[in-house]
């Protein structure tokens, strides 16, 4: 996907404000080989690095422009590529992810894959939104099944991938995870209103519509959008109780003497 690093970073101190309570569950070690899976910018990578003492960390992202941005940031000890989260190979102290997974399919798959890539004794520490019954996703998904959208779309529906926080116990539990951690959180954000609930999505969850629909038509859709949205959140500002997974889990062994 065509991402828009600009209009992701509207919203950067909200967006975040998880990373730090997903860093708290990190058991920090020096000289960790760390991989940030869905790095975006770059910029939470490289605080990542520096709150990892004389670890080897690679940012990987899909997005070239995401990752235009986020090799500005390298430095020794911190590197950036382009690829794909279901691309990523090797053996890593850390797998770390987030706001990413969201947008891989096959969970049930993807955790114990990612489970697999850490070493004996590391540690996999992942963030998702997990927000999709929240009106600011239902109503979009309302407007995309109207017309003429829903002929502009060929009848595409966004399927979320996301599972329950019991699933992804399940999942940790059965691949041999120990130290499971799983717990879901609503950050409290208060924005000014409806238009900028509207400005949040663009930047994130409306970039599968932007692409698929042509200029003329996804200018109509986000019209149509925000419609929906001032008159459900009527009041300014509004209140965004943003819903949010984060879960960590090690890979049973013997952790490396550092």
């Amino acid at each position: 996907m065509a991402w828009e690093p600009g209009r992701y970073e509207q919203f950067k101190q909200e967006r975040y404000q998880p990373f730090e309570d997903l860093v708290a569950l990190i058991a920090v070690r020096r000289g960790l080989r760390v991989i940030d899976l869905g790095c975006g910018t770059g910029e939470l990578t490289a605080r990542l690095a520096n709150l990892l003492p004389g670890s080897d960390v690679l940012g990987v992202d899909s997005s070239a422009e995401m990752l235009a941005r986020a090799e500005t940031l390298s430095r020794p000890g911190l590197r950036f590529e382009r690829r794909a989260i279901e691309e990523v190979e090797g053996e890593w102290d850390l797998v770390f992810s987030h706001a990413a997974i969201q947008w891989v399919a096959d969970h049930a798959s993807l955790v114990p894959r990612l489970l697999s890539l850490v070493a004996p004794g590391g540690q996999l520490a992942v963030q998702l939104p997990s927000n999709f019954s929240h009106p600011t996703h239902l109503l979009y998904d309302e407007v995309a099944h109207e017309e003429p959208f829903w002929s502009g779309l060929n009848r595409w529906e966004r399927d979320w991938p996301v599972l329950s926080i019991e699933q992804y116990a399940e999942l940790l539990y059965a691949a041999g995870a120990g130290g499971i951690t799983v717990f879901e959180k609503v950050f409290p954000h208060v924005l000014a209103g409806a238009d900028a609930l509207a400005d949040w999505m663009e930047g994130t969850a409306l970039v599968p519509y932007r692409e698929r629909l042509s200029t003329d038509l996804y200018g109509r859709f986000v019209e149509r959008y925000r419609q929906k949205l001032r008159e459900r959140f009527p009041s300014r500002p509004v209140f965004f109780g943003f819903r949010r997974t984060l879960f960590t889990a090690t890979r049973v062994g013997q952790a490396p003497t550092t």
